[in-house]
């Protein structure tokens, strides 16, 4: 999801701001504090941070770990201010709770790179509360003076003594908060910015961490379960495999499920809205019985797009001008009295998200109550969809958040939740519901297609004058309303209206507001006084879903392509031009001279000569600024990545290693894309199915990438997605610089 500037104090934070400071409160009745909770005289800390009286320290994650890091990296800062190695702090998924939102949003969605940014002051605040908190009741029970104590490694010391934090929580919990608190100074950082170590590595390494896909399934001898809440006793179980219409949005007709009843293993054949579902003891039983499903399909308008109309309905609006997002200056006059203007078309396809774990959820509906045991980036979205396709109140929903194998967007989407609780209803059997990869590809919420005009005018010295951008395509937001808004709204909204409510989204977004992510990095990274953009909405109507690094996934690729075309027609080199237009942004202008360096840029020829190219891209995304060298050479009339260099200026690093893991990761999954991803319909059905043609790179085909962090005391920004926008330009043009070509479409192809 896109970044926003907000305040970085989260609301439910701040409900709990005194008159002078931060009150700690206690867990009330059943439902008013995180169910987590289980130690009635333990010290509990804003909702995320637990101190019992064996002196076990807590830490209950209000992000989503999908990957990424950030079990390690929130606990980081938690460490920080308690003076503690984070492996001694023990470490919990947080279900669905107000406690746990994230700030930027206001949901408790993790996405938009924003889990750090959001989180860096209010968790050290926290943690430094419960010291400050500690340190004065130790200071009372022992009856010595507060500047002799002091806190390290999870104990409290004086002088060479160690006491357990937990001989002090009972009196914590009465005394005053303190007025205010104080923030260790980088300068005095034990842990931030030097932290490597992952703390979930050794329980996935050893098969211990469990994902949910692996919910119901035996665990490990003598481990205890790493998510909350122990799955080990879901009675009869029943394994769910769905097939769907082909087409998105498609309703079931009728069916021959009765004949399926008696196969092996098939316990019942049930009906959902959008499908029909085959229940059995084990998932390859319901798979194999699905092959012998028959429907007959009621088919939806999307059922009249293929992919050669749509790309011919985007071109078309390029001539057009839609909603203007963005101006500046007087672009229009500087067009009418250049003698040239320099123009270029680009587009980038559907994508699917591919996460490496299919998504998957484990329903049990048990009379009022229901248990959901759920991959997923948006908790409180989950309880909310839940609530919405059976007949318990959204309050008695607990959701369990696993480990997920891989987010990039997906799992903010419900779709399996809703599919698996309506299952789950309709037969009376607990549920684990699988989509297969088939169901995966063809079944996702998909990165948006783009097109895009670029128009500039030069003046004589190659400085850019004015500046166009008309994007084509349609809206995400329309999507997300129209998928979540049902599902949040109070639950005495009447069903019809909510729907009504829902689709109006669409219009909105075509018509009076202009959704961000589909323009965002058409525009700022570059200096000129006259810009102006467009958003033309053009919506075949296949659903959409935030993607990893979203808008900017595709405005990298055009807007950092353009650039180099505008270097070559200023006759300058492509570094050096962007170095001309970054006068008023220093930090972009850093990482451009940073990975010139690392690369050897200006050496290039002689590599060209060994038949060696690069490519050069930099793009400002979720507050952070990567810039991207590709060296590439053509085999076989395709381009062969070999290195990536890569420099990331994302402020203050919490875990450096991690930093450079995401990066990596980024690079990895954009190149995926950039050579490969691409998503057609065929009268309105997805034409990919598995990885044999919707490939992810191999092994064999990985480049060699080298990351620098620029060291910065600057505010923490994102991570996890600025390492995708940069790339599939970076690639394209050192595949100009080797053949002559500019490939202005997506996926990136020689022939």
């Amino acid at each position: 999801m896109s970044e926003a500037k907000m305040p970085i104090a989260r609301r439910s934070f701040l409900k709990m701001m005194g008159a002078g400071g931060l009150l700690l409160a206690m867990p009330a009745a059943a439902g008013d504090k995180p169910y987590l909770y289980s130690q009635a005289q333990a010290l509990n800390c804003a909702g995320v941070l637990q101190i019992s009286p064996a002196g076990v320290i807590t830490f209950f994650v209000p992000r989503a770990e999908m990957g990424q890091g950030i079990n390690t990296g929130l606990a980081t800062l938690i460490a920080e201010e308690l003076n503690t190695p984070p492996e001694q702090i023990q470490i919990l998924h947080g279900g669905a709770h107000e406690d746990y939102k994230n700030p930027i949003f206001d949901m408790q969605v993790t996405g938009g790179s924003t889990s750090i940014y959001a989180h860096y002051q209010p968790l050290r605040q926290t943690a430094a509360m419960a010291r400050e908190l500690l340190l004065d009741a130790a200071s009372e029970k022992l009856n010595m003076d507060r500047g002799s104590l002091h806190l390290r490694d999870g104990k409290i010391w004086l002088a060479s003594k160690a006491y357990s934090l937990g001989d002090f929580v009972e009196l914590a919990q009465t005394l005053p908060a303190p007025q205010a608190v104080n923030l260790k100074p980088q300068s005095k950082f034990r842990f931030i910015g030097q932290y490597n170590k992952r703390l979930d590595a050794m329980a996935k390494i050893t098969g211990q961490a469990r994902f949910g896909i692996d919910v119901g399934s035996p665990q490990i001898p003598g481990h205890t379960s790493v998510i909350n809440n122990s799955d080990a006793n879901i009675p009869n179980l029943k394994k769910a495999a769905l097939l769907r219409c082909p087409v998105i949005g498609g309703t079931v007709k009728s069916h021959n499920g009765d004949e399926l009843k008696s196969l092996h293993g098939v316990v019942a054949v049930v009906e959902i809205f959008n499908g029909v579902a085959v229940l059995a003891e084990h998932h390859w039983q319901a798979k194999k019985a699905l092959t012998q499903l028959v429907v007959q399909w009621q088919l939806p308008e999307l059922v009249k797009q293929s992919s050669p109309a749509i790309r011919q309905q985007f071109n078309a609006a390029l001539d057009q001008r839609g909603q203007q997002a963005f101006t500046s200056g007087d672009t229009d006059a500087v067009f009418a009295g250049a003698d040239k203007i320099i123009t270029a078309d680009y587009y980038a396809p559907f994508l699917a998200h591919a996460t490496m774990e299919p998504m998957n959820c484990t329903v049990w509906l048990q009379k009022d109550v229901a248990d959901v045991w759920v991959p997923t980036q948006a908790p409180d979205l989950s309880q909310a969809m839940a609530a919405e396709f059976c007949d318990v109140k959204r309050d008695n929903i607990r959701v369990h958040s696993t480990y997920m194998g891989g987010g990039f967007g997906r799992r903010s989407n419900q779709d399996y939740v809703a599919e698996a609780v309506a299952i789950a209803k309709a037969s009376g059997e607990p549920v684990q519901l699988l989509f297969s990869r088939e169901d995966d590809i063809q079944n996702d919420y998909y990165r948006p297609a783009s097109a895009a005009r670029y128009r500039a005018v030069l003046d004589s010295q190659g400085r850019i004058q004015a500046w166009d951008v008309n994007r084509v395509g349609p809206n995400i937001m329309a999507y997300t309303v129209d998928h979540i808004l049902e599902a949040v709204l109070p639950q005495f909204i009447p069903n019809a209206f909510a729907d009504w409510l829902s689709k109006r989204g669409y219009g909105v977004f075509e018509d009076w507001k202009v959704d961000s992510s589909s323009v965002e990095g058409l525009w700022e990274d570059y200096d000129c006084a006259n810009k102006q953009v467009w958003q033309t909405t053009v919506d075949p109507g296949l659903r959409l879903g935030y993607w990893r690094s979203v808008g900017h996934s595709f405005s990298g690729f055009f807007t950092e392509s353009f650039i180099d075309e505008l270097a070559l027609a200023a006759g300058q080199d492509p570094l050096a031009f962007r170095l001309a237009h970054t006068k008023n942004n220093p930090r972009l202008a850093a990482v451009l001279n940073k990975v010139a360096q690392l690369s050897n840029w200006q050496q290039r020829a002689e590599l060209a000569a060994k038949g060696r190219y690069l490519g050069l891209a930099s793009v400002f995304s979720f507050n952070s600024y990567v810039a991207q060298v590709a060296e590439l050479s053509i085999v076989g009339g395709q381009p062969k990545v070999h290195k990536v260099y890569c420099v990331a200026d994302c402020g203050q690093v919490v875990n450096p290693d991690t930093v450079k893991a995401q990066m990596e990761g980024g690079i990895v999954f954009a190149l995926s894309a950039a050579l490969n991803g691409e998503i057609t319909l065929k009268d309105g059905a997805v034409e990919q199915s598995n990885f044999h043609d919707y490939p992810l790179l191999r092994l064999n085909e990985s480049p060699e990438v080298e990351v620098a962090i620029v060291p910065s005391s600057e505010a923490p920004s994102g991570a996890g997605e600025p390492g995708v926008p940069p790339l599939a330009a970076a690639v394209a043009n050192a595949i100009f610089a080797a053949s002559g070509k500019r490939l202005r479409d997506l996926p990136l192809r020689l022939s």
